[in-house]
């Protein structure tokens, strides 16, 4: 089982949601762009598409509501997490890094792009 950070007093919202573009900034994947599958604000984690692959070795298992009882098993590989300080949204004018920040307008919030004042929500 994978042990989990635990969370002790109030998290702070991530400024990068899943769908976003972003570019990696760190580690072996550093430099390369993809989309946010998944985001886990209590880790600090989020998983990019195609990025930081890793390989898993599974059980062969039946998959659920399949006709045939097909089986699913082998090498798998699949994406896996990257902190959150190690990729930096795009930005939507020039596909370039740029830094969030957070605007307040009549009570809703909304993230605008640093680099050319975009908003991005």
């Amino acid at each position: 089982m994978a042990a989990t950070k635990t969370t002790k007093g109030p998290r702070r919202a991530l400024k990068v949601r899943s769908g976003d573009r972003v570019q990696v900034m760190a580690g072996k994947d550093r430099g390369k762009q993809g989309r946010i599958l998944r985001v886990e604000p209590a880790n600090d984690r989020v998983y990019v598409e195609g990025l930081n692959m890793v390989k898993r070795h599974m059980r062969p298992q039946q998959v659920p509501d399949t006709n045939r009882g097909q089986t699913v098993g082998g090498v798998i590989e699949r994406e896996g997490p990257i902190h959150v300080s190690n990729v930096m949204l795009l930005d939507p004018k020039d596909s370039k890094p740029t830094r969030v920040a957070v605007e307040r307008e009549n009570g809703k919030r909304y993230r605008v792009a640093k680099r050319s004042g975009t908003r991005l929500d």
